[in-house]
């Protein structure tokens, strides 16, 4: 949901990592200052509202090449899959995210329960914005 809401508020669109600890959550994307304040309301917002759609969470078994062809570069982040790799679960939540990704996820986006975004670090000489959120 958060990274949905970034690519929409702050046009990131490449995603650095990703760190989950229980309901303690961090996207990093590659981006070129701190966000204000009202931008961070905004994420939250977004993030929140597309959570209460209940939106169907989309999952697309495919080749890499299948996979390219159809979505394109929007399935990757920073981060390479490994060569050895050559299935992919492409997750689709319409008009919102694209992403291919290994994890086990909802199968809407009802279940998730609410976000609250924490204090954001940003990291000029990476240029590198970390958003650390709960989901309660």
């Amino acid at each position: 949901m958060v990274k949905g809401a970034v690519r929409k508020v702050l046009g990131a669109k490449w995603t650095a990592s990703v760190h989950v600890s229980g309901s303690h959550e961090r996207l990093t994307v590659q981006f070129n200052r701190k966000p204000t304040d009202e931008e961070l309301k905004e994420i939250e917002r977004l993030a929140n509202e597309k959570i209460r759609e209940n939106a169907p969470v989309e999952v697309y078994t495919l080749s890499q090449e299948e996979a390219e062809k159809r979505f394109g570069d929007e399935i990757y982040d920073l981060f390479p899959i490994p060569e050895h790799i050559k299935t992919l679960n492409i997750l689709v939540i319409e008009g919102w995210n694209v992403n291919a990704c290994n994890k086990e996820h909802t199968q809407t986006t009802g279940e998730i329960g609410s976000i609250k975004l924490g204090k954001p670090r940003f990291r000029q000489a990476k240029q590198l914005l970390e958003l650390p959120f709960d989901v309660e």
